[in-house]
Order: structure tokens, then C-alpha cells, then sequence
């Protein structure tokens, strides 16, 4: 038999499969329904800041100027009723007695204003972790990389003085020295980093001259990106990190772990394929461990990270060379 357990921000999971923040973790059923699959642990579909602040009082009801929108304040008065966080407290306090695996909260923000007295809720509620979704997009030309970076240090600097519970911090790699920022926020008390997170894809409509989404569901082809990142900085960083997107096969999760990463995120494949998934990824992973006579996941992870590989130059490597694409 092979022990397919993990530690990641301090949690004992059972395996490295965590179900990542998605539609599929809004409802005490799916998540139910995913720790009967096997999932080690889930990250509850992200509340979102403008819904925090509004739903503490910050409405337009409040502003001075809100008898002249009327339309605007019935949208905010439905925005708030529909997405209420008294549901994701509620969430969390049922998911809590409904399974036996970490509930991980998430909040998706761009800011540390108000809303973050909001997070001891969440921990009075029992979450056994809370991940926030960070990301600033680098568009204003007026604000330099420094101005960027620091909203991720005063929001972790106020976090971390409100609640006691792990925090990671689920980020991009749309930053202009990657490898730093991702160091320097392991030094500020985080327990985990996520690489990476996916975003809203703009798309035009020709016809309709719409701004649409677009690449909804993250592709087996997107694992590089993550999977260089997790390889480089697994063993620099002072905290735990955990792989998401592009994980779609039991091959991209082991992959992962052998970069470095100490627990998977996936979502599109189980949007596609169903919780059952979970399933077949972790016995093709226990398959694994045998063939190569792994009896912990512990000796295996971080095997192939840029400290313990061959060839770690492969992984520094950015031009298309022959040697290393493959192909003539």
C-alpha cells in the first residue's frame, strides 16, 4: 500500500487533489459529492469584494447622490439580496458539518479596505484556511510596478493581523520580477501561494459588437506556465506552494508534484468529466508510486524541482531551441 498524504499551509490532506474555487464548490451537495470522489479538500467559490462591501452596508442607499440612480440602487439592492454573505458564512458552517475534509474560504480582491474585518467571520465560522485571490492588473501606466506590488503587501500586512487561521495567496505571473515578489510575500506569514490564477478573457463578438468571454476552462496545454514556476521557486520560497491550472490528468498532477508543489487545484477537469475524476487521478497516482517503489508522496515531491533536477537549466530556458522543442 502507498500513503498518498500531503501537508500543505499546515493541513493534513490525504492526498494532493484539492477542488479549486469554482462553481463547483457553491453548494454543500458538490461538496459533498467531491469528498465522496476522493478530494482532499476544497476552496469555496470565491466571494468577491464588491459583493463584501456591499453586503456590509456599502450600498448606494448610503450615498448622498443615490435618489438620483434609482435604477442603480435596485441593481445593488438585488446584487446584495442574491450574493448576501450571510450565505457564505452559512456556506462554510454547513460544509464544515456536511464533510470531514479542510473547507478552504476564498476571496476574490483587489484592494485591503474595509472589507477586511470581514475575514474573522469567516474564521468564527470555522474555515480551515482562507485563500485570497489576488490580482492587480498592470494596465494604468501611471502606477509603477512598486505601486502594484504594494496593494499585495499592505492587504497580506492587514490580514494577517485580523485572523489566525492559514493564508495563502492565489496570484499571477504578471509581474515584473516574478521570482522576488513570489519570495518576498513568502516572507510576510502566508502559509501558501497558489500558481496561478486564471482571469476574466475578453472576446469580441463581430456581429453583435459585444465584449464576450472567452478560454472559460483552462487546456492541458497551459500546465508549462505553472509547472516552470512551481519547479524554480518550490524550494525557495518560505512557504507551501500549491499547483493550479491546466492539472486536467493524473500525469499533469504528478508532474506538479515532482516539480515541487505540495497539493493540485483542479476545476475544468471535473466541469468536464465530472467529481468522479477525482477518482481515477488519484489511482493512476497510487499506480505510480508502485511502479517506481514510492511509498510517500513525500519522497517524490520536489524530485524533479529545479534544486534536485539534471537538467535544471531546462527550466531557465525561454528561446525555442530544436533540443529543447522537440521537433527539426
Amino acid at each position: 500500500m502507498v500513503n498518498l498524504a500531503t501537508t500543505y499551509m499546515g493541513l493534513k490532506l490525504k492526498n494532493p487533489i484539492i477542488v479549486g474555487s469554482s462553481g463547483l464548490t457553491n453548494s454543500v451537495e458538490n461538496i459533498k459529492e467531491a469528498a465522496a470522489n476522493g478530494a482532499a479538500a476544497v476552496v469555496l467559490k470565491s466571494l468577491f469584494e464588491e459583493q463584501i462591501t456591499h453586503g456590509a452596508s456599502h450600498t448606494l442607499k448610503q450615498d448622498e447622490y443615490s435618489n438620483h440612480y434609482p435604477e442603480a440602487e435596485d441593481y445593488v439592492r438585488n446584487y446584495t439580496r442574491h450574493n448576501d454573505v450571510d450565505k457564505y458564512l452559512k456556506l462554510i458552517r454547513d460544509s464544515k458539518q456536511a464533510v470531514d475534509i479542510p473547507i478552504i474560504a476564498s476571496i476574490n480582491c483587489t484592494s485591503s479596505h474595509e472589507w477586511i474585518e470581514f475575514a474573522k467571520k469567516i474564521e468564527e465560522a470555522g474555515a480551515d484556511a482562507l485563500e485570497l485571490n489576488v490580482f492587480v492588473l498592470p494596465s494604468d501606466p501611471h502606477h509603477s510596478a512598486e505601486d502594484n506590488e504594494k496593494v499585495y503587501f499592505e492587504l497580506v500586512e492587514k490580514i494577517t493581523k485580523t485572523i489566525k487561521i492559514p493564508i495563502s495567496l492565489k496570484i499571477s505571473y504578471y509581474f515584473s520580477s516574478l521570482a522576488k515578489m513570489a519570495l518576498k510575500l513568502s516572507w510576510t506569514g502566508i502559509s501558501g501561494l497558489v500558481f496561478f490564477n486564471r482571469f476574466f478573457s475578453p472576446d469580441i463578438d463581430i456581429d453583435k459588437f459585444e465584449i464576450k468571454a472567452s478560454n472559460v476552462f483552462s487546456q492541458p496545454e497551459e500546465l508549462a506556465i505553472s509547472l516552470r514556476w512551481v519547479a524554480m521557486m518550490s524550494t525557495k520560497v518560505h512557504c507551501d506552494i500549491a499547483a493550479s491550472t491546466g492539472i486536467h490528468d493524473s500525469k499533469a498532477l504528478i508532474k506538479q508534484l515532482l516539480a515541487g508543489a505540495k497539493a493540485t487545484q483542479i476545476a475544468s477537469v471535473l466541469y468536464k468529466k465530472g467529481f468522479q475524476e477525482i477518482g481515477v487521478m488519484l489511482k493512476e497516482l497510487e499506480t505510480w508510486m508502485q511502479k517506481h517503489n514510492f511509498k510517500t508522496t513525500d519522497e517524490f515531491i520536489g524530485k524533479m524541482s529545479v534544486k534536485e533536477a539534471a537538467n535544471p537549466a531546462a527550466y531557465e530556458r525561454v528561446q525555442f531551441m530544436k533540443h529543447f522543442s522537440g521537433i527539426e
